[in-house]
């Protein structure tokens, strides 16, 4: 559990989202990535092509940390010097076995707005100029297990520009880390309830105002119909990304919520760093925060997402474990 603390560094591109997008309205349209506007690997290393491209500037940052072989979903964002978020720009990754070695790509990136109607903010979110706002998300087809480096391509005022990542190689195991995996049974925890806390939601939950997923016990749900259950805690992750995603599942839920139970988490021990983490946590295996888990009426995980993700992934998910249902 010790790598929560190091995940939290490592997403600092989803901290400094920067721009003044008010975020009750609707980002522009950003530029889309074309496969053929960038460079082909043709068996090139990442050295090569950092060669080739000569030019490099931004940061690239991942939101998650845990892949297997196959396709996997790879949540990032991209920041400059001063560390403002660099948004809506045409994006490309290449990846290699790490050290050396053949390089596969690009594989191009969907940028994600995260911004939600002004009802469904929170006063944590609006008072915090860093909380993240956007993200980039490109699914990645690792051949096999082993340690991973990766480098992104990004087109900038007309240049093709490399942003090099923070943090050390990617690690690809063969079950894909702790977390339960899609098609697993999810782990049956108990949840306190409002009920639980003599209705003072403060003792559940981090977040200004509360959030409203505190209704029912996940152990009570699970099984029974599908669920969302999202671990996260707005005033306590040091990434500035859960009090966003937070936000974006309070806007899903008013439009789903009636078939759908939606459990909200908290990540410590009384909401206190340094009493160490929940239960609940522990018995899920999560080594980072926040992930999202929904889970058909079977009990089976139907979809996860780990770190920053918008209402589109969420819905998506959410159909997924409806599907499974």
């Amino acid at each position: 559990m010790a790598s929560l603390a190091i995940f939290c560094v490592l997403a600092l591109g989803l901290v400094a989202c920067g721009g003044d997008e008010d975020p009750a309205q609707p980002m522009s349209t950003p530029a889309s990535a074309k496969p053929e506007d960038f460079p082909r690997a043709d068996g090139q290393t990442l050295q090569q092509l950092l060669t080739e491209v000569g030019q490099r500037g931004p940061v690239l940052a991942a939101s998650v940390s845990q892949f297997k072989p196959g396709e996997n979903r790879f949540g990032f964002a991209l920041f400059d010097l001063a560390r403002a978020q660099i948004a809506k720009a045409p994006v490309a990754l290449y990846f290699a076995p790490a050290g050396g070695g053949k390089a596969f790509g690009p594989i191009t990136a969907k940028f994600e707005e995260m911004a939600v109607k002004p009802q469904f903010q929170s006063e944590t979110v609006a008072r915090d100029d860093d909380a993240a706002k956007s993200l980039y998300i490109a699914n990645v087809d690792f051949p096999k297990t082993g340690s991973y480096d990766v480098v992104g391509l990004t087109q900038l005022d007309g240049r093709l520009v490399a942003a090099t990542p923070v943090g050390g190689p990617l690690k690809v195991t063969r079950d894909g880390g702790p977390a339960p995996d899609v098609g697993d049974m999810a782990p049956k925890i108990d949840t306190e309830t409002i009920n639980d806390v003599g209705g003072d939601t403060s003792k559940l939950d981090t977040r200004q105002p509360p959030s409203t997923m505190h209704d029912v016990n996940f152990g009570d749900v699970v099984g029974k119909k599908p669920t969302v259950l999202l671990f996260a805690t707005a005033a306590l992750c040091q990434s500035r990304v859960c009090g966003p995603v937070i936000d974006v599942t309070e806007q899903v839920k008013a439009e789903r919520g009636d078939d759908v139970a939606f459990v909200h988490q908290e990540i410590f021990q009384d909401n206190d760093i340094g009493q160490g983490f929940r239960p609940q946590v522990a018995a899920f295996g999560l080594p980072t925060e926040p992930w999202v888990f929904t889970i058909d009426a079977n009990g089976r995980v139907a979809a996860r997402i780990e770190g920053a993700f918008s209402a589109d992934e969420l819905n998506a998910a959410i159909d997924a474990a409806v599907r499974g249902s």
